[in-house]
């Protein structure tokens, strides 16, 4: 039978590269808000023999959500792995200059809508499933308030999840990867030297590796 994996921000960066490198032993269900990007990451697993199924969506529409949920359930039955790569990063500013309408989005992308994908998706992991999250501690950082309180709010979730769940499953997994040159992180420090950083595809076979 075969598996499945749901990526949530399958587009670009360590989302695209975990895609890749489960797409010889998983469907592959790939959501983003990035049509043009999905779809040059089904040529890719393609010509390598791999099948996707793609949803270009956004994943604080929660009607969407809940559609694509169904739809996994109607058509596999369960989902083995869910991965969660998909961040909103708002931009740096100081904590008494942060924009109102940066921070709802933050809220929204990163707390809210987490929170609402484990309410439609741990029915469909049971028992059996895993669900992987990725910590990205800015916690103090001058500038980076938005992102690291709704980022950390985000892992807070997770952890309070696989606790309830650490007897009785699905397994849940939070996981620190290496910086990588991804366009997150490019909004963040424009200018870096990107050679120094870690290749995704090598974050993402760490990443499994660690499941």
């Amino acid at each position: 039978m075969t598996k499945t994996a749901l990526i949530t921000g399958a587009s670009r960066g360590l989302g695209a590269a975990l895609a890749e490198a489960l797409a010889p032993t998983h469907h592959i269900i790939a959501v983003a808000r990035t049509t043009g990007a999905l779809e040059e990451l089904d040529d890719r697993i393609q010509a390598k023999g791999g099948a996707t199924t793609l949803a270009p969506m956004d994943i604080t529409n929660a009607d969407a959500m809940a559609v694509l949920c169904r739809g996994i359930h109607d058509r596999w039955g369960s989902l083995d792995l869910w991965l969660h790569t998909a961040v909103h990063a708002a931009p740096l500013a100081p904590a008494d200059h942060i924009d109102t309408k940066d921070m709802a989005k933050s809220v929204a992308g990163n707390i809210t809508a987490t929170s609402t994908l484990i309410t439609y998706i741990s029915p469909l992991l049971g028992q059996s499933g895993t669900a992987v999250f990725f910590d990205d501690p800015r916690n103090s950082q001058k500038f980076f308030g938005a992102y690291a309180a709704t980022k950390s709010a985000q892992i807070a979730l997770a952890r309070a999840w696989a606790a309830e769940t650490a007897k009785i499953g699905p397994q849940i997994r939070i996981v620190t990867p290496e910086p990588m040159p991804t366009a997150t992180r490019a909004r963040f420090f424009p200018g870096e030297d990107r050679s120094a950083l870690s290749d995704p595809h090598a974050q993402a076979a760490a990443v499994l590796a660690q499941l």
